[in-house]
């Protein structure tokens, strides 16, 4: 085995944290005035096309960066350091997208890739969030398309993106069915915008669907797909989390590890006290390991002929594991700094509200444990073991 960092992969790196280091100049601003202005959305926009990293899930002939699943995580670990999830702004259009009909690619993905369009995905409902089965939003077939009614809730990017990706029980079989849904369609409306816990550089609005016509050619993959089109996405996101809430607390403790050596009580630096050294060790081994486990899951869903129910476990087991340790960290980190931890101007206490988000979206803990059991049940205790090259 081999864990160092090919050249490509470190020069992937690099590009990130140079990118990172330039967006991070804006977290005061996003924090203190709940997003950015207009101007500083085309910055980093035109930062993001200069650093190659646009679309890194998308392939290079159609304008992305065509970047592996191992590459992904290495560039979203190092924008995880980022607070206000200024991450979200270095673009990863829907891996549903990648099922787009040649006519829909150069309508919505070609333009996302570009950073011309924004996508957002539309499946949670007020009765549906993590049984998306019990599914309220319809689509009624009539001539020449079908007409949508129902509510979606929790559409991040939902207040800047301009075309959704909506969940909807097709016909009279009420079969999962995507549908491609520009958000100025009539019918269409913003209803509400709630004020969360952490500061996010995008909502995650509220949508009612009236009466939306679409047609025939709005539908994303085939009618009956839905579902697994979104588990597909489910899996490689899920190892984004991963990363990138590993990269969020590999900062909280750098600057708590900083903020130790050099805060002084009774005498001396706080790093000499053993609660404190403590604290840093366990957050230390939080980090390696996990980035270990998200590092490996990503090598095998790239080298292929891991089982894919089996790849979706592993995938819940890095999200699970990583999300809950960073929780883990960024609270040690918080303690470490002491009051000054508590305040906003401080990255480690917007870490802290960011990172608890990372817990329940893309499928809570609880929903993680019972796709692990489940497998683990159903087929044995395969989703533990490394491939073999035989």
């Amino acid at each position: 085995m081999d864990f160092r960092l090919t050249p490509r992969q470190e020069e992937l790196r690099g590009a990130a944290r140079a990118l990172t280091d330039f967006i991070m100049k804006y977290e005061t601003d996003c924090e203190e005035n709940n997003g950015l202005p207009p101007h500083a959305h085309a910055e980093i926009r035109d930062a993001v096309l200069d650093s190659g990293l646009q679309a890194v899930n998308m392939p290079a002939e159609w304008g992305g960066a065509g970047l592996t699943v191992l590459e992904q995580v290495t560039v979203q670990a190092e924008l995880g350091r980022l607070t206000g999830a200024l991450w979200d702004m270095v673009w990863r259009p829907a891996n549903a997208l990648s099922h787009c009909t040649p006519e829909q690619r150069e309508r919505y993905l070609v333009p996302v890739i570009r950073g011309r369009r924004r996508d957002c995905y539309a499946v949670s409902e007020p009765e549906a969030g993590s049984d998306p089965q019990n599914l309220r939003t319809t689509a009624t077939r009539t001539d020449g398309g079908w007409v949508l009614n129902g509510e979606k809730w929790f559409v991040t990017v939902g207040d800047h993106a301009d075309f959704m990706i909506v969940l909807a029980a097709a016909g009279e079989e009420r079969a999962p069915t995507l549908f491609l849904v520009d958000k100025d369609t009539t019918g269409v409306e913003m209803t509400r915008v709630p004020r969360w816990m952490h500061t996010f550089v995008y909502e995650h609005p509220e949508f009612t669907f009236t009466e939306v016509f679409v047609p025939d050619g709005a539908v994303l993959g085939e009618v009956g797909q839905g579902y697994d089109i979104t588990r597909s996405w489910f899996t490689e996101e899920r190892l984004m989390i991963a990363a990138r809430t590993i990269g969020a607390a590999e900062r909280a403790l750098e600057l708590a590890r900083d903020w130790a050596v050099e805060r002084r009580q009774f005498g001396s630096p706080i790093a000499d006290f053993q609660l404190v050294q403590g604290m840093l060790a366990d957050c230390a081994v939080d980090i390696a390991v996990n980035r270990a486990y998200t590092h490996q899951v990503a090598w095998e869903a790239d080298q292929g002929g891991t089982d894919r129910k089996t790849l979706h476990a592993k995938a819940a087991i890095a999200k699970l594991a990583a999300s809950e340790a960073s929780g883990r960290v960024v609270d040690r980190c918080v303690q470490i700094f002491g009051g000054r931890g508590y305040d906003r101007s401080y990255p480690v206490e917007r870490l802290y509200r960011e990172l608890r988000v990372d817990r329940i979206w893309e499928g809570t803990s609880e929903i993680q444990r019972l796709i692990i059991a489940g497998e683990l049940v159903k087929r044995g205790t395969g989703v533990l073991r490394m491939p073999s090259a035989g």
